[in-house]
C-alpha cells in the first residue's frame, strides 16, 4: 500500500525557517517524481517544488528556485522541503504527493504551474507564519 506522511510543520515568526519531511513507502517504481504542494486559505492548491528520484533533478514553478528547496535522503525514503525567509503569506497546509505511475509528468506539472489531482497524497502538515 502506498503511503506518504508529512511532518515538520509548525508556527514560526516571519523570517524564520522550517524543514518539512515526506516519508514515502509502498512504491514499486525505481524512479518517481515526488512533489510538494500547498493550499493557502482561500486559494487553490499549488505546486511549489518537486524532485525526480531517477537522477535527483529538481523542479520548481517557472524553473525558478526561490526560498524553498527540495531534497531527499534515499536511505530514509524521505523528501524534504527546506523553507527559508518565511512570510505570513506562506501560511497554509503543505502536502506531498507522488506520480501514480512513476513518470516525470508530475514534475512537469509543477514547473508549468498546472493543477494536479492524481495519485496519493499525505494528510498534510500545517505551517503558520506570524508577522
Amino acid at each position: 500500500q502506498v503511503r506518504l506522511m508529512e511532518s515538520g510543520g509548525g508556527s514560526v515568526q516571519a523570517g524564520g525557517s522550517l524543514r518539512l519531511s515526506c516519508v514515502t513507502s509502498g512504491y514499486t517504481y525505481d524512479s518517481n517524481c515526488i512533489a510538494w504542494f500547498r493550499q493557502r486559505p482561500g486559494r487553490a492548491r499549488e505546486g511549489i517544488a518537486a524532485i525526480y528520484t531517477g537522477g535527483d533533478s529538481l523542479h520548481y514553478p517557472g524553473h525558478k528556485r526561490g526560498r524553498f528547496i527540495v531534497s531527499r535522503d534515499t536511505a530514509k525514503n524521505t523528501v524534504y522541503l527546506q523553507m527559508n525567509d518565511l512570510i505570513p503569506e506562506d501560511t497554509g497546509m503543505y502536502y506531498c504527493t507522488a506520480d501514480p505511475i512513476g513518470t516525470y509528468e508530475l514534475c512537469g506539472a509543477v514547473e508549468r504551474g498546472q493543477h494536479w489531482g492524481k495519485g496519493d497524497w499525505g494528510q498534510g502538515t500545517q505551517v503558520t507564519v506570524s508577522s
